[in-house]
């Protein structure tokens, strides 16, 4: 049986470091690694190239450090090796699913990630190796929702896929208000005009005016990432 068509052939899917959490409260599930590492070989075996973004709220974030008082280059330099961890963590588990990877870091690390090369990612892609993305763009006063946005516009992705908690974009938080709207689509200037917690506004503004599309999905229903590849109708998509 010929196998389904996907409606992309390159993706970045933005990962937070919450998404690795599982069923801990802080730190690395590695089941739970394994799984989300699974679903992207299934998505991988569709023929489609992926690169992850992947962020460190799971080990620290920068706006805690500076709600403490470090200063905020200090924090969120901080919370970019945490994402170093993470890419590592997730590395490993993508490779026990039977893939090849490579963890490209944005700060100099050579004794455990590439540097970002864009040729050279470009090609690990053609070659069908998934790329992890850690470290951000490097800087602080950047997120790693900014980071994936300028990554998935280097590497020419088709879309960014956003793994969250909820099932899409709503009107409000749908945990905390029950009577929250959720958008089948929406256009990136409503999202900042509205306030709505997508992502950050730089990173919005960098998608707006490339026209690269966001989907954002729940990363928590088994298979949805599979299903947002096939272009099935899942979460919001943020155009």
């Amino acid at each position: 049986m010929a196998r389904p068509k996907p409606a992309y052939t390159r993706v970045l899917l933005k990962l937070s470091g919450e998404a690795l959490l599982g069923k801990l409260s802080y730190g690395i599930d590695f089941d739970r690694a394994l799984s989300i590492a699974q679903e992207i070989k299934e998505v991988h075996d569709l023929g489609v190239q992926v690169a992850i973004m992947i962020g460190g709220g799971n080990i620290f974030r920068g706006i805690r450090g500076t709600a403490a008082g470090l200063d905020r280059a200090a924090a969120d330099q901080m919370g970019l090796l945490a994402t170093v961890i993470n890419g590592i963590a997730l590395q490993e588990a993508l490779e026990k699913a039977g893939l090849f990877c490579r963890h490209v870091s944005a700060i100099e690390i050579k004794a455990l990630a590439e540097p970002f090369i864009r040729r050279r990612i470009i090609r690990h892609l053609e070659k069908d190796r998934i790329v992890v993305f850690s470290a951000g763009i490097g800087s602080p006063y950047f997120t790693t929702d900014t980071a994936a946005a300028l990554r998935a516009l280097e590497i020419r992705a088709q879309v960014i896929m956003k793994a969250t908690k909820v099932d899409g974009v709503y009107s409000a938080d749908p945990m905390l208000d029950k009577s929250a709207k959720k958008f089948p689509t929406i256009h990136y200037i409503d999202v900042i005009k509205k306030g709505l917690k997508v992502m950050d506004s730089t990173a919005i503004s960098l998608c707006k005016d490339n026209n690269l599309p966001i989907l954002v999905f729940n990363l928590n229903r088994r298979g949805n990432i599979k299903r947002a590849v096939l272009g099935e109708k899942v979460g919001t998509l943020v155009y």
